[in-house]
Order: C-alpha cells, then sequence, then structure tokens
C-alpha cells in the first residue's frame, strides 16, 4: 500500500500526526506499507534566514495569550505520543524548502524514515534552526550520512525545484492544510486524527486493495 504523508516541518501537528500514524501502523503489522513524505510549505514566502518566532506567532495567532493556548494544546497532545514539545527553545521561525531537501537526500539513501523525526526532534525539542544550512548538515550527520556528501548537496542547488514542484502538486490537488494522508492515491484524511481513525482508513484501503486484486 502506497501512503502520501503530506507535511511541514514546522508544523507541530504533523509531527502529533505522525506518531499517531505510527501507533496505526503497528496495530497492523502484516500490512505492507510504502511511507512517501511529501513537502507543503506553509511558509512559501518565508525569507531563507527566517523571522523571529515570536513576532512571526504574534501575527499568525493574534497575540501571545493566544499562542500560549495553542501550544498548550500541542503539548498536551504531544505528551501522549512521547513528544516533549519545547517551544521555548526556538528563537526563529525557519524556511522549510532546505529540511525537506535533506529528508529527501536522506531518503535516497535509505534514511527518510529517521530524517523526518531527526528534524523534527531537533527543531521541536531542541529549538534548533533546521533553516540553517549548517544545522541541517549536522543533523544529516549525526543520522550516520557523510558529512561531506551532506553538505555537498545543501550547499549546492540540487532538488530544490523538485520541492517546490511537489509543494505545488499538492495544492493542485486540493491540500490546503497540513498533515494530510492520501493512500492509494484514492483516499485522504487531514489532520493530526486519532489512530483509530487512521486504522479505518488503512483497512478500506486495503480491502480495495484486495478487491482489485481479485478483479
Amino acid at each position: 500500500m502506497r501512503i502520501d504523508y503530506v507535511f511541514d516541518t514546522v508544523c507541530p501537528w504533523c509531527y502529533v500526526g505522525k506518531r499517531r500514524f505510527e501507533r496505526a501502523l503497528g496495530k497492523r503489522p502484516n500490512a505492507r506499507v510504502t511511507i512517501h513524505w511529501r513537502p507543503f510549505l506553509l511558509n512559501p514566502d518565508m525569507p531563507l534566514e527566517g523571522s523571529d518566532r515570536n513576532s512571526y506567532l504574534d501575527r499568525k495567532f493574534g497575540g501571545p495569550a493566544r499562542v500560549q493556548r495553542i501550544h498548550g494544546a500541542v503539548a498536551a497532545a504531544g505528551l501522549i505520543e512521547g513528544i516533549e514539545f519545547a517551544f521555548d527553545r526556538i528563537d526563529r521561525t525557519p524556511n522549510t524548502l532546505h529540511s525537506h531537501r535533506l529528508i529527501r537526500f536522506a531518503n535516497q539513501h535509505g534514511r527518510g524514515n529517521e530524517a523526518v523525526e531527526a528534524v523534527y526532534r531537533a527543531y521541536f525539542c531542541f529549538g534548533r534552526d533546521i533553516g540553517a544550512l549548517e544545522e541541517l548538515v549536522s543533523i544529516g550527520t549525526e543520522l550516520g550520512l557523510p558529512e561531506a556528501d551532506v553538505a555537498d548537496f545543501l550547499y549546492s542547488e540540487a532538488d530544490i525545484s523538485a520541492v517546490m514542484n511537489e509543494n505545488a502538486r499538492a495544492h493542485r490537488l486540493g491540500v490546503n492544510g497540513v498533515p494530510c494522508l492520501i493512500l492509494e492515491g484514492m483516499y485522504a484524511v487531514a489532520g493530526a486524527q486519532e489512530p483509530d481513525i487512521l486504522l479505518r482508513l488503512i483497512d478500506i484501503a486495503r480491502e480495495s486493495e484486495a478487491e482489485a486484486a481479485l478483479s
């Protein structure tokens, strides 16, 4: 079964959704699943150097009080999934183009799943600037990827157009928020859904796949 997980690396609900998705898959150990991590740029016009985090959040959500409420809800959901969000450690909201490029590079070396987790953890748990190339090189190296190869890739223009095209494709498909899971190119669900909901969708897709094979 092919599952496209459309996400952005600065989306905390995408991180929560990822963990819930993994819990759902854990309840279907015999399901043969191929996960494709599809980039979605929530802030495509963000400067490459990023923006001051507090100023950005105040503009987006209308002030510190609302930001605090949102962070509280996300943090509570994260704890259930084993994520210790540390929003107070984050100084900047980054442009996420290069973090998606790192994930694509890691995927080419069979480490895509681990790279998604590493980027999320670096940003949301330790406040690392995942828009900075040197920081992304460090994250890639920590995954066991050759430092020189990661650096050569990230400091080039490789896969920049690929990420932008993937983002445009997601919008053409009608994705206007993340996370969004698309199963077999036919069934889609948006939001960080609970595992039981995801399980129902997975089962529907598996049944359709089996019926297609029989026919």
